[in-house]
């Protein structure tokens, strides 16, 4: 859609609050967010309740793990007056809406979804999953569904969430009458960046270099990272497929990486020369959100004036599609 009277697609996108953000993250999510926001009408949440689902004993971190993260959005770019920034919890009306969809999915359904399944098995979880956990998707499909959304931004390893958010827009304005829109998947490409040791990159395994590191943590960092254990030597031929230097060249230096693929492979460059120069890239590159979240930590106050602007932001218009809801719904 074009022209002056086009309307913007609206999207709802969130993230559990895990603290402070990593490469992976920004990479994998923010730095898409930022962009987004210029193209889209975007609500960004901090899905605190999602958090619950695998973690309910830790609740006591969910405070400061959610100022750390929206420090860490606001710094990387996103607007709080042009895309708002909330926590799920504040606004009440996403359990409500949750709860009415639970009565529209069956546990069979559920129990389908190859995303939980996954989850359930990667976190060992097969003796003890909870009824929040399986019900997860269906709250989520009140996370995008009370906004309206339009479009949802998601890695592969989510269309079913936004399948099933389909189905039940579907079904509810078959039985009610039309109050939501049928949102659209919209397959974003997600970097997979690996932890500095090779594994997947993840704070729990010490392996992350953080969106708020200084120059010296992240030249400290880059000097463990994983490279070609046969390259043992300056001049020894080397192979990047595989390297954890090479994988953060192509991420944050591509007009080089290519250069520097061929001088690994002719000897013509050695690890320890490698790392510095990347270490150096990295630092640069996240200079301006380091500085940017510098400020931001002087001034504590901004972040939560951003977080109390973007609930009003997004309970106005949840309690709008609540009203709407229980008009359809004729409950009163």
């Amino acid at each position: 859609m074009s022209g002056a009277g086009a309307k913007r697609p609206r999207v709802l996108s969130g993230m559990r609050p895990t603290g402070r953000l990593h490469l992976g993250n920004y990479l994998g999510a923010l730095q898409n967010w930022v962009s987004m926001q210029h193209q889209c009408e975007s609500f960004f949440m901090v899905a605190d309740w999602h958090a619950l689902t695998t973690d309910h004993e830790h609740t006591d971190q969910i405070a400061p793990n959610t100022h750390e993260m929206v420090t860490d959005w606001l710094a990387a770019g996103i607007d709080p007056e042009k895309s708002p920034v909330f926590i799920q919890s504040r606004v009440k009306e996403h359990a409500e809406l949750h709860l009415l969809f639970s009565m529209l999915v069956t546990v069979s359904r559920l129990e389908r979804n190859p995303t939980v399944k996954e989850q359930v098995r990667d976190l060992e979880l097969e003796e003890t999953i909870t009824y929040g956990l399986l019900g997860y998707p269906v709250l989520q499909a009140a996370d995008i569904l009370l906004y309206r959304a339009t479009l949802v931004p998601v890695g592969e390893d989510q269309v079913p969430h936004v399948e099933l958010t389909r189905e039940i827009a579907r079904r509810f304005n078959a039985l009610y009458g039309e109050v939501f829109p049928v949102p659209d998947p919209k397959l974003t490409h997600f970097p997979r960046l690996p932890g500095l040791d090779g594994r997947r990159m993840s704070k729990s395994l010490g392996n992350t270099i953080l969106l708020a590191d200084s120059p010296q943590e992240i030249e400290a960092k880059v000097r463990t990272a994983f490279t070609d254990p046969k390259k043992l030597r300056k001049d020894d031929p080397g192979n990047p497929d595989g390297c954890v230097v090479f994988a953060y060249h192509r991420a944050f230096h591509p007009a080089g990486a290519a250069q520097i693929e061929r001088d690994c492979r002719a000897g013509a460059i050695g690890c320890v020369a490698d790392k510095r120069e990347l270490a150096g890239i990295v630092a640069r590159s996240l200079e301006p959100i380091r500085e940017k979240r510098k400020e931001l930590e002087a001034h504590p106050e901004r972040v939560r004036e951003a977080l109390r602007y973007g609930e009003e932001k997004a309970r106005a218009m949840a309690v709008e599609t609540m009203r709407q809801v229980r008009e359809a719904m004729k409950l009163g």
